[in-house]
């Protein structure tokens, strides 16, 4: 599988648009959707900005799939996410019959896919999805952390 294919690729050009998110001064995750082996969208967290509590990366980047390949319907793609997606994510990524999540670290406080809740999995749903977990996870990890560490120290 040549670079340009893998789940790590992937995964980076997610990180590239959590650290947009971190300059923003919004919690840094990023999300891509990856169609065909092509990215169809990319996006990170706006709520600040937008002052909208659902701007999640996730939300963001599955809207713009959709409009970019003109159905709502993103049966084929996969979507890579720096950080487990939360239930309001999860939720958006089955009503967008996703195929597939590949995401970076866990969330243990908000997880929808693994730490909490298993909603991608959950056979009593009309739509499973793969999930795919801990790709770049120290980095995606990291990311997170040190946006947490400066806010905690500008806030002294």
């Amino acid at each position: 599988m040549d670079r340009v294919a893998t789940d790590e690729y992937f995964m980076e050009e997610a990180l590239k648009e959590a650290e947009k998110a971190s300059e923003k001064g919004e919690i840094p995750v990023g999300a891509v959707v990856v169609l065909e082996g092509k990215i169809v969208a990319k996006a990170h967290n706006l709520k600040e900005t937008l002052l909208d509590p659902t701007a999640h990366a996730e939300i963001l980047a599955i809207k713009e799939a959709a409009k970019t390949i003109g159905n709502w319907r993103l049966s084929e793609a996969t979507i890579y996410v720096t950080k487990e997606p939360c239930i309001m994510c999860a939720g958006a990524i089955i009503n967008a019959r996703i195929k597939k999540v590949v995401y970076g670290c866990d969330d243990p406080k908000g997880g929808g896919v693994f730490s909490l809740y298993q909603i991608l999995e959950d056979s009593r749903l009309n739509h499973q999805v793969q999930v795919k977990r801990g790709i770049l996870e120290e980095r995606c990890r990291q990311t997170l952390q040190e946006f947490f560490k400066e806010i905690r120290k500008s806030n002294k």
